[in-house]
């Protein structure tokens, strides 16, 4: 089974491939605030839940994802706490090779944050595109579904961001994205890994018919500077 990295993956992603991203100090960092709202200490203690207070500017958002929950820390309130899921791949499924994906970057940003604003699948921002290697598939001139790569923490790259437009669901099309992201991540050396809401019970028996299996359970915090 996966070793602990994956237990605080914001932390372990910000002192390892994405480092280069990191904003903050030795207790607490954060990514760019346009590129994702995840913010992370080190551990609980009362030095290094106080240093995130320096990263958030009055009034904004942030999200913590991890195994165990933190304690809120000084000055932030908390305005969501929601059970998840971690997946790592074991006997991942292969991806079939599909001309309707195509790679996606910059000039589909706003399709891009327009999918995901519409779909929630999880936090994602006007820059969040640019943690890398998004894949989509268009119909009729219009995104209808992408799936990318977000946390990055050591040898493990995580498949997120994996959603479709409402007129465009029922055709596997979050499957062979979710696959083909994470066969790119196995080509390079590396293990896919995925989150997901507890409560999103369809998404879970998806990438358990792909080959990901259940890790540990995560907790999503939500939490505003006050």
């Amino acid at each position: 089974m996966p070793d602990r990295v994956l237990d605080r993956p914001i932390w372990s992603a910000l002192t390892t491939v994405q480092a280069d991203l990191a904003e903050g100090g030795d207790g607490a960092k954060r990514f760019p605030a346009d590129i994702s709202p995840f913010i992370v200490a080190r551990d609980d203690s009362s030095e290094s839940l106080a240093g995130m207070t320096e990263l958030v500017a009055d009034g904004d958002l942030v999200v913590l994802l991890q195994r165990t929950p933190s304690p809120v820390p000084p000055g932030f309130t908390l305005e969501k706490e929601a059970p998840g899921v971690q997946m790592v791949a074991e006997n991942l499924r292969s991806a079939l090779a599909s001309d309707e994906v195509v790679p996606l970057g910059d000039a589909d940003a706003t399709a891009m944050l327009e999918l995901a604003t519409m779909t929630e699948p999880g936090p994602f921002l006007v820059n969040t595109h640019r943690l890398g290697g998004f894949l989509g598939i268009r119909q009729n001139g219009r995104l209808a579904a992408m799936a990318g790569e977000r946390l990055k923490p050591g040898r493990y790259c995580e498949v997120s961001a994996v959603c479709t437009h409402p007129d465009y669901r029922g055709r596997g099309y979050a499957g062979l994205l979710t696959q083909m992201v994470a066969a790119r991540i196995v080509r390079r050396g590396q293990i896919p890994f995925l989150h997901t809401y507890a409560s999103n019970e369809n998404a879970i028996r998806l990438y358990e018919k792909l080959g990901f299996r259940h890790r540990c359970d995560m907790t999503v915090q939500v939490l505003r500077r006050a």
